[in-house]
């Protein structure tokens, strides 16, 4: 029998995570365990996920980090521990998302259809439920990820399963074999774009990611983001390069960078003029010592890649992301297409 943990992490939203929790006991597909990080809250949150493990101890294990360790490093402490108990799938769901009942059957019906399946995402709605927060994630040839379908209407959702190039980290399911072959979430991330990168070194080291819409989840959008003003823009800004430096190949070096690094700078001055200059120039400096680190972690990934780059040119969007309007006013303007 597969073993199956889902993980949650909790940063001062308790009452989040009590109705992310509540989705879970409802699950058709009883056999998993729920694993409740809190990282690092300093509201009463503590008290009340220690009352909730104490009623449910078959159910429910609660893990504490000292401080707030980002997305990355909250989920991290679940994922060591899940690997550790040998545990062959991992869920992740955001504390601010609610699961359907056949959320995690469906998913985990889907991870074994193949062996070459490391990850499996669905359908993840908007907590209204009448319009889309993604599909799955995207990666352009301007180096920019956007989320598959974002703002589109629910029912014009895609409704066949298909292979994605990634899944949103807010509502997937992960392979541990494939965790243990290309690692972890990275923690240099922090927050945003992490689970970009894992897709894309998933889909380096030759892991296929699967898509089937009816795995729905409902995401309450910006729930733990919007209790930091500016957070955002910052962890956008430091967070971009990474992904493009650590995972594009050799031979899509130069015209992604081109058109990369022309869009980043545009995107840098379009947030100054909105007023988000501080946290946009935060985050382009930190991103420098970050690409560093990164440029060290690239080569053992590209060393380990599995795929042809024919593959990976399939797999890339061939445009700009749709949300990008004014990029694509300002390339009209220039080259008239």
């Amino acid at each position: 029998m597969d073993r199956l943990a889902v993980i949650a992490v909790n940063w001062n939203g308790i009452n989040d995570t009590m109705l992310c929790f509540e989705s879970l006991q409802k699950q058709t597909f009883h056999d998993f365990k729920i694993v409740i990080i809190d990282n690092g809250s300093i509201d009463s949150s503590r008290e009340v996920l220690k009352k909730l493990q104490k009623r449910e101890p078959e159910k429910l294990t609660v893990l504490y980090n000292s401080h707030n360790t980002g997305f990355t490093g909250g989920v991290n402490t679940g994922i060591r521990w899940a690997l550790t108990n040998d545990f062959d799938y991992i869920a992740l769901l955001n504390n601010d998302a609610f699961a359907d009942e056949q959320w995690l059957k469906n998913l985990i019906m889907s991870m074994r259809k193949s062996d070459r399946y490391g990850i499996a995402t669905g359908l993840l709605l908007h907590s209204d439920g009448a319009t889309i927060d993604t599909t799955g994630e995207q990666y352009s040839k301007w180096g920019l990820p956007f989320p598959r379908n974002r703002n589109d209407t629910t029912q014009s959702s895609p409704q066949k399963p298909e292979e994605v190039f990634g899944a949103t980290g807010g509502a997937t399911l992960y392979r541990s074999k494939m965790l243990r072959d290309i690692g972890i979430f990275d923690e240099d991330f922090f927050a945003y774009y992490e689970d970009v990168d894992i897709s894309f070194r998933a889909q380096l080291a030759g892991w296929k990611i699967y898509y089937q819409p009816k795995a729905v989840a409902y995401h309450k959008q910006g729930g733990t983001s919007s209790k930091m003003p500016g957070f955002t823009v910052y962890q956008t800004f430091k967070n971009l390069p990474l992904v493009y430096i650590k995972n594009v190949p050799r031979q899509l070096l130069l015209s992604i960078g081109i058109r990369f690094y022309t869009a980043y700078w545009l995107m840098f001055f379009k947030a100054v003029l909105r007023g988000s200059g501080a946290p946009a120039l935060k985050g382009l400096l930190e991103s420098i010592w970050y690409s560093l680190k990164a440029l060290g972690k690239r080569g053992a990934i590209q060393r380990s890649r599995k795929v042809s780059i024919e593959y990976i040119r399939s797999i890339i969007w061939p445009d700009l992301p749709p949300d990008q309007t004014g990029l694509r006013k300002l390339r009209k303007f220039f080259i008239g297409k």
